[in-house]
């Protein structure tokens, strides 16, 4: 009986291995399909099809953490030679559209103190900006977000503050069922890197050269090797690569 038991387990694991590998497939050839110069046209079909190696993606993504805990991803734009400065980044409508996708894949953002205020100062009503960038507005919005601060002493805009032991506080976060985090930021990211708890990087890499810094992940005090599992390409050149540790 304990054999048969131990014939089922294995066959099961295998099945489901089997079973993501192919969706990892799928996923690979819809996003090379969006990818390929006649469907950068900003048409319906190259938006669906974005659309669904995206949904496809983030359903893998969650059956591969279901019985974990939920995901921590960090994504963040930078120019080509590395700078994360947002001031040097060029903002326009399909990136907006893909950030707010990551929000909707997301239960909560996590922030530093830096980067909280940053971004209510620039997204909190009443500020003006381009229609285009009103769906982006509304969900960071409705978002429910964690704030790691030992100064503030209080937060709003649906935020919570985050005190104490930094590595104990997260993981306590990432038991939680749901979806997954979301992490923004420079400062912030590099100490969870630091402390191994970031499951998926994306890096927006924008055809720019800014000739100055700031850089990602400056002092980190050992590299961490990582692996691509999917990259975006956007009409403007803009490609978003998405890399997972490797454990």
């Amino acid at each position: 009986m304990g054999e048969q038991v131990e014939e089922d387990r294995a066959h099961d694991a295998s099945e489901a291995s089997a079973a993501a590998a192919r969706t990892e497939d799928r996923v690979a050839a819809l996003t090379q399909l969006v990818n390929q110069s006649h469907l950068k046209q900003g048409t319906e079909e190259s938006g669906a099809l974005e659309n669904i190696a995206i949904t496809s993606r983030n359903r893998l993504l969650h059956r591969r953490y279901s019985c974990e805990m939920r995901p921590l991803r960090y994504s963040i734009n930078i120019t080509l030679d590395g700078c994360c400065d947002h001031r040097a980044i060029p903002a326009d409508e399909d990136l907006h559209r893909h950030a707010a996708e990551n929000l909707n894949q997301a239960d909560a953002l996590l922030f530093g103190r830096v980067t909280y205020k940053m971004m209510e100062s620039a997204w909190r009503p009443p500020a003006p900006r381009p229609d285009w960038m009103e769906p982006f507005a509304q969900t960071i919005n409705a978002a429910k977000k964690y704030v790691v601060s030992s100064t503030l002493e209080q937060v709003d805009w649906n935020a919570e503050l985050v005190r104490g032991d930094l590595g104990q506080a997260v993981r306590q976060l990432k038991r939680e069922s749901g979806k997954g985090l979301l992490v923004g930021g420079v400062k912030l990211p590099l100490a969870l890197t630091e402390l191994g708890l970031i499951d998926e990087y994306e890096l927006v890499v924008h055809p720019r050269l800014a000739g100055h810094g700031p850089t990602l992940f400056a002092g980190l005090s050992k590299h961490v090797d990582l692996k691509l599992v999917s990259r975006l390409e956007f009409g403007s050149g803009v490609v978003a690569m998405r890399y997972e540790p490797r454990r």
